[in-house]
């Protein structure tokens, strides 16, 4: 019984170390499998959590937001008179649209109605109070009236009421004319402005370059930054100022001549048949 005793255990302990390996041979495999697994989260989870900050858009430290908060007083000069001028040409653009629309249409009115009435008088009754043909009319009128006076005796009626009719039509024109010449200015000086606003800029970011004594991207961009703002700026101002300009001579150039032709065929009227002025 006891010489069996060593072969049993040596028996039993056989089964058990083959019984045992496969169990590591699974936990080893699971711990492989679980390893990756556990990478894959780890990467994940950064990703996963970088995800918000990436959606969420930067400041663009070299824009113009940043020029308006870091520039100094001279680029900030710069800045708001290139906007001025910008203010002002649109303005100008968008009031003059309107005067010469409104001058248009009522010189349709005028040219299919006013020559059609018994009268001046009823004719000048018609039109628009303020309005530029009811001015040229009306001053012709007084004109062709009131020829008298020891020095005015010296010219004829005719060359009397044409001297008086051009210049009421003078006057129109400078009123349409009005606001062309800052168009003008800020067409022409607009970019230079812009440029200066650039040259600033080169000048600021080489002196960052000297005190820092490197040319490092982060001492040149923003100034270089702020350089390319000016100069698209000021091209951004000048551009719809020369447009308009053009736009508007052209336009007011169609305007004048329909009241200087109105002016022409009032100047016949009165020269050919006696009138009954307006009371005032």
């Amino acid at each position: 019984m006891t010489s069996r005793l060593p072969g049993l255990l040596a028996a039993i302990a056989l089964v058990a170390a083959f019984a045992a390996s496969p169990l590591s041979a699974h936990a080893q495999a699971a711990d492989t499998t679980a390893a990756p697994a556990a990478a894959v989260q780890a990467a994940e989870a950064p990703a996963d959590a970088a995800a918000p900050a990436a959606a969420a858009p930067a400041d663009n430290p070299y824009g113009l937001k940043a020029m308006i908060s870091h520039g100094d007083a001279v680029s900030k000069g710069v800045l708001a008179l290139l906007l001025i001028m910008s203010m002002g040409s649109w303005y100008i653009l968008m009031t003059k649209l309107w005067d010469t629309r409104k001058l248009a249409a009522e010189a349709d009115r005028v040219r299919g109605s006013f020559f059609k009435n018994p009268t001046l008088a009823d004719g000048v009754k018609g039109l628009q109070d303020g309005s530029a043909f009811r001015f040229v009319a009306q001053s012709a009128i007084e004109a062709s009236e009131h020829h008298e006076g020891t020095l005015t005796e010296h010219i004829d009626r005719s060359s009397w009421v044409t001297m008086q009719v051009d210049r009421a039509v003078g006057q129109v024109n400078r009123r349409v004319q009005g606001g062309l010449g800052f168009l003008a200015t800020v067409g022409s000086t607009s970019p230079f402005i812009g440029l200066f606003g650039t040259v600033w800029g080169i000048l600021q970011a080489l002196t960052a370059i000297g005190v820092a004594g490197q040319a490092s991207i982060d001492k040149v961009a923003g100034p270089v930054g702020e350089a390319l703002i000016m100069t698209a700026i000021g091209l951004g101002v000048a551009v719809p100022a020369v447009l308009g300009y053009n736009w508007l001579v052209n336009r007011n150039k169609s305007v004048m001549d329909e009241v200087r032709t109105f002016a022409a065929d009032l100047h016949g009227v009165l020269m050919g048949a006696a009138i009954r002025a307006p009371k005032a």
